[in-house]
């Protein structure tokens, strides 16, 4: 990692080491894999859970089982915040955060600053996952998730990246958390999938 500042790179190790503190167990895998309807390839660790335990967003590896290179570090699995977050989506939403990215003047200058070093920790975290965990991120390297530094192209992925490292750091996340605040909110279990 070049050109990135200690402070940043500082702030991703300190949360690469508390992630990687906890690592995805037996049962943290088996209920994403209901969540998704799939098994979760290259999960390393539960980046934020509802009140009541069961997984909200998952941290993945940066090269998946058979050398796969994946840079969406922080995905959202909870079905009750992904379905918020499409709704979110389909009601044209990220055209108006686009809009808010491209505008002029000192709003735009901060908007476009805090999301470039949301993209910023985004690449030096994906990058002390990959340290530790041995992965090889060249193919993916630059590239973070959900359009940013940008634009906004995937509520999901900036959400996820809010639920994973905390409000403040992504600030189209940020947003699209205070948006769903009527169908989603973090602190109040509104889960589906069974944690059995």
């Amino acid at each position: 990692m070049t050109n990135l500042d200690t402070t940043i790179m500082d702030q991703a190790a300190a949360l690469a080491d508390r992630i990687m503190a906890n690592p995805a167990n037996d049962h943290d895998v088996a209920i994403v894999e209901r969540q998704l309807g799939r098994f979760p390839r290259g999960m390393v660790a539960v980046g934020a859970r509802c009140v009541c335990g069961r997984p909200l967003a998952v941290v993945t590896r940066p090269m998946l089982p058979g050398g796969v290179p994946f840079p969406t570090t922080c995905y959202l699995t909870g079905p009750e915040v992904v379905k918020a977050v499409s709704h979110v989506e389909a009601d044209g939403v990220m055209a108006d955060y686009n809009a808010l990215l491209a505008q002029e003047g000192e709003d735009g200058d901060r908007l476009r600053a805090a999301y470039q070093r949301a993209h910023d920790l985004y690449l030096a975290f994906r990058h002390e996952l990959a340290v530790r965990l041995g992965d090889d991120e060249t193919h993916i390297a630059g590239i973070s998730a959900g359009g940013m530094p940008v634009r906004v192209k995937c509520l999901h992925a900036l959400l996820a990246q809010t639920l994973v490292m905390g409000e403040g750091v992504n600030p189209i996340g940020d947003m699209t958390l205070a948006r769903i605040a009527d169908e989603f909110d973090p602190h109040v279990c509104r889960c589906s999938v069974d944690a059995e």
